[in-house]
C-alpha cells in the first residue's frame, strides 16, 4: 500500500527574548504561531480496525501535539535558561506569570528542533513524523524534515 502524508495545523500565543541578539528580538515579544505537522505512513488496512484507512486519527496526533506543544507553549513567555534573562523570568514567575525556561536560544529554528524531538518520542512506531513547519509571521517560518535530519 501507498505511503501518505497527513498534515494537522495547530496555533498558539508565545512570548519570547533573545538574549544578545542584535536587533529588536532581544526584547521582550511575542507571535501568534502557526504550527503544521506532518506524518507519514500507510493506512491501516484492517477492515476491522475501527481506524481502518486512516494513517493516524487526527484527533490522535491533536492529542500528542497539544500535550508536548500547545498546551506548554500557548500563553507562556520563553527564555533560554542559560542566560541573564533567567533572572526576568524568575520575576516574572513569581508575579503569576506562565514562564517556560529551556536550554537553547528560543528562536523559530530551535524551538522546531525542540518540538520535532518531543513530538516523534510519542508516535505509534508505524508513523513517521515527516516535516514540521513553524510560522512566526505571516512571511517568516522555520522548517524541519526528517530527510535532512538523518541519523
Amino acid at each position: 500500500m501507498s505511503n501518505i502524508r497527513i498534515t494537522k495545523q495547530f496555533s498558539f500565543e508565545t512570548g519570547h527574548a533573545l538574549y544578545g541578539y542584535d536587533g529588536k528580538c532581544r526584547n521582550v515579544h511575542g507571535h501568534s504561531y502557526k504550527l503544521s505537522v506532518t506524518v507519514i505512513g500507510t493506512p491501516i488496512s484492517q477492515s476491522d480496525n475501527v481506524k481502518f484507512g486512516m494513517v493516524i486519527d487526527f484527533g490522535d496526533l491533536k492529542k500528542i501535539v497539544k500535550a508536548e506543544i500547545v498546551d506548554v507553549f500557548d500563553h507562556a513567555t520563553v527564555f533560554n535558561k542559560n542566560t541573564p534573562h533567567v533572572e526576568l523570568a524568575k520575576e516574572l514567575s513569581d508575579r503569576g506569570h506562565n514562564v517556560l525556561l529551556v536550554d537553547y536560544q528560543p528562536t523559530s529554528e530551535m524551538m522546531v528542533i525542540d518540538f520535532a524531538e518531543k513530538i516523534k518520542k510519542h508516535l505509534p512506531s508505524n508513523i513517521t513524523l515527516f516535516s514540521l513547519k513553524l510560522q512566526e509571521t505571516d512571511s517568516s517560518f522555520a522548517e524541519w524534515y526528517a530527510s535532512d535530519n538523518k541519523e
